[in-house]
């Protein structure tokens, strides 16, 4: 069994996608962040740096104590080696992916993230910030709209590539973006959407979250962070 410590955000949404394609037993434990469990002492034990999504493995490979593990990137390649599935075995392939996986982790996640930052929840509109931001999303698109000329998937069969960069595409509205500048791109778009493992997957997003408006507590909370905010654990 594994716990999952989810929250509905797209790097939640990443882990529920691999669960539901892998068939792992799971049992989610939901992560309010909006009204600050994050900062909970049982959760930092297991997420240090704060955030969602975390897992514990009661099951891990080497037969010990359970496996706690944080950040998205890292929980998905640890799953797909548990496994044997979602990332190839042979050395071109595995890396070939493990770039993808992390050209979103340090490319297509933070840019859109600020995207979506600067053009929905600042204070204050910044012309240039959200300019900035949604032209770094447009061009991520393109970049991975070029790499899906020919291919059905990011790194050849389906992988945790695509499971790390489709929830960053599915509010491509609100990052400005228009999917039909991308052809590629929607074209594996739609499949990746149309699989079981996705609609299972999104469906659990909608029985955890039911109300996505954002509180001014919220706001506070989750934009009003600074080194106190560590420090006075």
């Amino acid at each position: 069994m594994i716990d999952f410590y989810y929250w509905t955000t797209p790097n939640g949404h990443k882990i529920t996608l691999f669960l539901e394609e892998a068939g792992l037993p799971y049992r989610i434990v939901p992560i309010n962040i909006g009204k600050g469990e994050q900062f909970a002492p049982d959760f930092l034990r297991i997420s240090p740096n704060n955030k969602i999504p975390a897992i514990v493995d009661h099951a891990p490979a080497d037969g010990g104590e359970p496996l706690a593990l944080f950040e998205s990137g890292a929980i998905l390649l640890y799953l797909a080696d548990k496994i044997g599935r979602f990332i190839p075995a042979d050395l071109r392939g595995r890396n070939e992916t493990l770039a993808w996986l992390f050209w979103q982790m340090g490319g297509l996640g933070p840019m859109a993230g600020q995207n979506h930052h600067f053009a929905h929840y600042a204070a204050e509109k910044i012309p240039y910030a959200i300019d900035r931001y949604v032209k770094e999303t447009s061009r991520l698109y393109a970049v991975l709209d070029q790499r899906l000329a020919g291919r059905a998937f990011i790194a050849g069969d389906y992988s945790i590539a695509d499971m790390a960069c489709y929830p960053w595409i599915v509010p491509c509205e609100r990052q400005g973006q228009k999917m039909a500048d991308f052809p590629q791109l929607a074209r594996w778009f739609a499949a990746v959407r149309e699989r079981p493992a996705t609609r299972r997957a999104y469906a659990r997003a909608d029985e955890i979250n039911t109300d996505s408006t954002m509180s001014e507590e919220a706001r506070r909370i989750l934009f009003g962070q600074d080194a106190n905010s560590v420090r006075r654990r």
